[in-house]
């Protein structure tokens, strides 16, 4: 999907010919669709602020965050957050996304009121880095660990039997 954002704000789908609010798009992304926003006079890539204002406006977003730590985001400066930003929000989302897709299988008292599946984790292609023990290696290893709880509560459940 190609938007182009015009002076006066507005947002202009290319490919359906028409003006779009910042909840369609919001929609259409949700809806599995690729996002490109550009400056219709410029160019330029808008992609990344109207993304982060549709997070901050359309889910009322600004109100799960305290002060404080907006102010602190401000203060650091664009160097510093974007580095905060682009490796700690990352992991941290990664890390959701196994956590949610890994251990959603076990006893989860909440599942049945999820109303969307969970989305799939995208592997990463395996390099050089991959041989660094980290975050991943101790994902692995929860895995493992809970592959192996299970068999042994399901050997205990047949004993009962």
């Amino acid at each position: 999907m190609l938007v182009k954002k015009y002076g006066n704000r507005r947002l202009y789908d290319t490919e359906e010919s028409r003006y779009v609010r910042l909840d369609e798009i919001a929609e259409r992304v949700r809806g599995g669709a690729d996002v490109q926003v550009v400056d219709a006079k410029s160019g330029a890539d808008l992609t990344a602020p109207t993304l982060a204002q549709i997070i901050f406006e359309d889910r009322n977003a600004a109100r799960l965050l305290p002060v404080p730590l907006l102010v602190q985001l401000i203060r650091m400066g664009e160097e510093p957050l974007a580095d905060f930003l682009g490796r700690y929000v990352s992991w941290a989302l990664e890390m959701y996304l196994q956590a949610r897709s890994g251990l959603g299988s076990l006893y989860n008292p909440f599942a049945a009121l999820r109303p969307f599946p969970s989305p799939p984790v995208q592997e990463r292609p395996r390099g050089p880095e991959s041989a660094l023990p980290g975050p991943r290696d101790e994902v692995a290893e929860l895995r493992r660990e809970v592959a192996a709880l299970r068999q042994s509560l399901k050997k205990k459940a047949s004993r009962r039997r």
